[in-house]
């Protein structure tokens, strides 16, 4: 099981012997602009299937709703009005009088300069990062993920080994060891990781290896009643290869790399947007002294994380075994004094 809470290398902790950086992501929601290519790039290279009864919301575009078993990215779409974005503010400028990266005045609209990144692909324009203006209404877009965290409580309860953790520091789920026995679905504190079932925890029929893949190319069958949830795209990474997600992103809302080469962006990002009046941006997932050590995707958001329907302080159910196994361990000698001073009176 390794460390079960506090800062930690994640690979290192589970026993890797050869050293990899962590890989994660870092996704900026300022710029993302709800395209869901992340979502298609997602579904296409696993192979994920679509929901049976897939409807559209009545409550947003969004046609997704959340993480699940076929929804390993999920963009969600927030709507606001002036006086949300104004709270969204002040909170933000309480964050920053907490010690967050402290903000100069305002820049003037007029003569904001937009902040431009290559894409890397050839032959296109570099990508305009500054968030749009807008003081009456906004869209806040977010592509929500498997945090992959520090120290994952899906991990820590898995009977069956079937959740392992790669030299990359990303948590995969083997489907051909998971039982569907759902422990790992209750232990994570994000509601991510989700049993592709009928409703029972019953797992799906077994199949070999040579028969999981179709013969027309369709690509691998996705059993009934396992867990499934985004691996990092643990195939690519060891060919050399960035998640399909990060790749297909147009805004470059999604990046991903070495963990701490994204925090350190991540934080650069943050004061700038500081700098240009929108005090409302912060992280979340970077704090290593959290419930759950930091986690591997990290988000830059504009606003509280409720709103984007994540925990505020998620927590992973092992951090509280040092305290549980504590009082055990008191009530049970609680018990034994109170045995043997029995037996001393009877004497």
């Amino acid at each position: 099981m390794g460390q079960l809470f506090g800062p930690s290398d994640p690979a290192t902790d589970a026993g890797w012997a050869h050293v990899h950086p962590r890989k994660g992501f870092f996704t900026d929601t300022s710029i993302c602009i709800g395209c869901k290519a992340c979502e298609v790039a997602c579904k296409e290279w696993n192979h994920v299937p679509s929901e049976p009864d897939m409807q559209l919301l009545g409550s947003s575009y969004d046609n997704t709703g959340s993480l699940g078993a076929n929804t390993w990215r999920h963009v969600a779409f927030v709507e606001q009005d002036g006086d949300r974005i104004a709270q969204a503010k002040e909170s933000g400028r309480a964050l920053v009088d907490l010690g967050m990266p402290g903000i100069g005045p305002p820049e003037q609209r007029s003569g904001r300069q937009p902040q431009r990144f290559s894409t890397g692909v050839p032959g296109d324009a570099p990508a305009d990062t500054t968030p749009p203006d807008t003081e009456e209404f906004r869209w806040l877009m977010s592509s929500d993920v498997c945090k992959h965290c520090t120290h994952a409580g899906c991990l820590d309860v898995c009977p069956t080994g079937a959740l392992f953790r790669t030299e990359f520091g990303s948590v995969v789920v083997q489907d051909d060891v998971c039982n569907g026995c759902g422990s790992c679905v209750a232990a994570c504190p994000f509601g991510v990781i989700e049993r592709r079932s009928d409703g029972t925890a019953v797992p799906g029929e077994r199949t070999s290896q040579a028969e999981a893949l179709h013969g027309d190319g369709a690509g691998p069958r996705r059993e009934t009643g396992i867990a499934q949830k985004c691996t990092l795209c643990y195939d690519r990474l060891t060919e050399g290869e960035q998640p399909a997600c990060a790749q297909t992103c147009p805004t470059e809302s999604i990046q991903f790399g070495d963990h701490e080469d994204l925090l350190t962006r991540a934080h650069q990002r943050v004061a700038q947007l500081h700098e240009q009046g929108m005090t409302e941006a912060r992280l979340y997932g970077a704090n290593e002294k959290d419930g759950v050590g930091g986690t591997g995707s990290v988000f830059l958001l504009l606003d509280e994380p409720e709103v984007y329907g994540l925990p505020p302080d998620p927590r992973v159910p092992t951090a509280d075994l040092p305290a549980m196994f504590a009082r055990a361990g008191l009530a049970a000698a609680g018990m034994v004094a109170a045995a043997a001073l029995s037996f001393a009176k009877r004497k």
